[in-house]
């Protein structure tokens, strides 16, 4: 489980990494929103595996393709919900801060982001289930986790471990969205200090 917990999470901050500034960007811009919605959905519709061919290409197999394969099939749902978040913060509020003299630097860090942080972290929920979902194909190019053993007992017809190997990763996934729901809520608690400060 320790290989693909490791999968998932760096595969999480790579999409994160990627698609969080996008997302930023395209909730910011209306003509990149529009530009990164047709991508986004694009890369949506597309299989799971479609994303293994290209990577598999260049890295040949290994955990190496499997992470980067992983946050290329999560990146999409990060760059939407980071988009959605930013976007739907009150423009009142936004206004109110430029016509107390805020920057537009100190508008994002003090106003926009603090009250987008819900919406932030319902899509950081989103992209490691999005994660959790992409690891068992990895073991198709060479993962050695939990998804080895699925995809292994399919293989040989082993109905049994095939499912406790499916139900270790299930629960790999409950465990990681109730972590992430109970830090949102620590976040969003009236008391929290960081609750507080975007108030």
């Amino acid at each position: 489980m320790l290989i693909t917990f490791n999968l998932v999470m760096i595969g999480t901050l790579l999409s994160l990494f990627v698609g969080g500034p996008l997302g930023i960007w395209a909730g910011s811009s209306r003509r990149v929103h529009a530009v990164s919605e047709v991508i986004v959905t694009t890369l949506q519709t597309l299989p799971s595996f479609v994303y293994l061919v290209p990577v598999v290409m260049l890295l040949g197999p290994g955990d190496a393709t499997a992470v980067i394969a992983i946050a290329l099939y999560s990146v999409a749902t990060t760059v939407r919900y980071t988009d959605h978040a930013i976007r739907n913060v009150d423009p009142t509020t936004i206004e109110a801060a430029v016509a107390f003299g805020a920057t537009p630097l100190q508008t994002f860090w003090k106003v926009r982001l603090p009250l987008a942080r819900p919406g932030l972290m319902l899509g950081l929920n989103q992209t490691i289930l999005m994660c959790v979902g992409m690891v068992v194909i990895t073991a198709l190019v060479g993962s050695q986790g939990l998804e080895l053993e699925t995809v292994d007992a399919i293989a040989r017809v082993e109905p049994g471990r095939g499912l406790l190997a499916g139900l270790a990763i299930s629960a790999l996934a409950i465990i990681l969205d109730r972590y992430v729901g109970a830090v949102a809520e620590k976040l969003n608690a009236p008391g929290s200090p960081r609750a507080n400060s975007s108030s």
